[in-house]
């Protein structure tokens, strides 16, 4: 009789079950054509990946990971920062005895951050090899420098050295950028320099110019940038009171109707959640119906911002956190993810003083947002002890 240890009966049991709801046929049944994941590729890396991946981000279930790549899924995208370490970590367990050339992985770090400011190519690298310990591997598939917003960020000197390092001892196959603000001008930089092979961009049915940035991934592609889509659900729900949920498989799908982007990296944090986005790698079709239900009620100023930056420019103490602490407010109250939202806030609570201190708010925003009232709401977190945070 075979025996299993627990590790392996979870594995098994947990991907079963998740393979089981998806709606098609996955027993070998006889005579029953079974269907093919949808794979493109990722610009110059020349790497085939199934349109949908994995976001590790809040994931927290190792059994949730391992079902996703007995599933097929097997780009996943993580960070040194999210969860403290705490998910690079679990990858590592999850794929420790799983053979290297079967599995892409992708990891984030941030040139900068709230003790040490920019922290220069010495620490960045530094950074890199305790991912790679906690990843339990030599090298990732894609590594980024995380949270870029413009051009300067792009043909940083120290940032580029860092990146061209690693790659040069093969600490990282290929390196790129992650950008959730003002994403056509980094994009754009990105084609100029020359240097990145792939580019994380925050992308979604919300973007207030979706022709413009179609048109400046169409030239990323061309140039030989492969395009991953991250913030694809625009926060999940229209409404802070969360009485107004998206079509998350439509949104989804409306990202990959351009068909530039290579893959996309929905967070995923439950069994239903991996559901329907492995249902999406078989058909990324968007209908007609499904394309209807994206139309945004003119009432509902929704939650994903554009990191645009015009709150920015008009605010009269022009603090450059407004866009993160507007992503801090999506992650709260979008995708009941306090403690990532707490992770932002941390990094750019120094600015809250002047917000405090102003008379009257200034900041303009191009999707109307209450961006004073936000703030308000928002920063009480700051005060809410790390470990009630879920």
């Amino acid at each position: 009789m075979a025996t299993y240890d627990r590790r392996s009966f979870l594995r098994t049991t947990v991907s079963t079950i998740a393979l089981a709801n998806l709606p098609f046929p996955i027993c070998g049944e006889e005579n029953v054509e079974q269907p093919t994941i949808i794979r493109r590729v990722l610009g110059r890396t020349n790497l085939r990946l199934p349109v949908v991946s994995f976001g590790v981000m809040r994931a927290d279930s190792a059994a949730l990971v391992r079902a996703a790549y007995d599933a097929g899924v097997i780009h996943f995208d993580t960070a040194h920062s999210y969860q403290q370490g705490r998910n690079e970590m679990m990858l590592g367990e999850v794929f420790e005895n799983v053979p290297r050339d079967s599995y892409i992985l992708a990891t984030k770090i941030q040139p900068r951050d709230r003790e040490k400011g920019k922290i220069g190519k010495d620490m960045f690298l530094e950074r890199l090899d305790i991912s790679l310990q906690r990843l339990k591997t030599s090298y990732v598939d894609i590594l980024y420098a995380h949270a870029l917003g413009s051009r300067d960020d792009v043909f940083d000197t120290d940032i580029l050295s860092a990146l061209e390092e690693a790659k040069k001892k093969k600490k990282a196959r290929f390196i790129g950028v992650s950008t959730h603000r003002n994403v056509e001008e980094v994009i754009e930089a990105m084609i100029e320099c020359g240097a990145y092979d792939v580019v994380l961009a925050a992308m979604n049915f919300q973007h207030q110019n979706p022709k413009r940035l179609r048109e400046v991934t169409a030239a990323a592609a061309k140039a030989g940038i492969g395009i991953v889509a991250m913030k694809t659900m625009a926060g999940a729900y229209y409404d802070k009171e969360r009485t107004k949920p998206i079509n998350c498989k439509a949104a989804l799908k409306w990202v990959l109707e351009d068909p530039n982007v290579a893959t996309t990296i929905p967070g995923v944090t439950t069994f239903e959640q991996l559901r329907e986005n492995l249902s999406v790698n078989y058909d990324c079709t968007l209908t007609d119906e499904e394309r209807a239900s994206l139309i945004v009620d003119p009432q509902s100023k929704g939650m994903s911002c554009d990191g645009c930056e015009q709150c920015v420019q008009t605010c009269k103490h022009h603090i450059p956190a407004l866009p993160d602490t507007m992503r801090a407010y999506m992650y709260a109250y979008g995708y009941s993810a306090p403690r990532q939202a707490r992770e932002i806030l941390d990094e750019v609570s120094r600015f809250f003083e002047l917000c405090y201190t102003c008379g009257e708010c200034t900041a303009n925003c191009v999707k109307a947002f209450p961006i004073a009232e936000r703030i308000r709401d928002i920063q009480r977190l700051t005060s809410v002890p790390q470990e009630f945070l879920a």
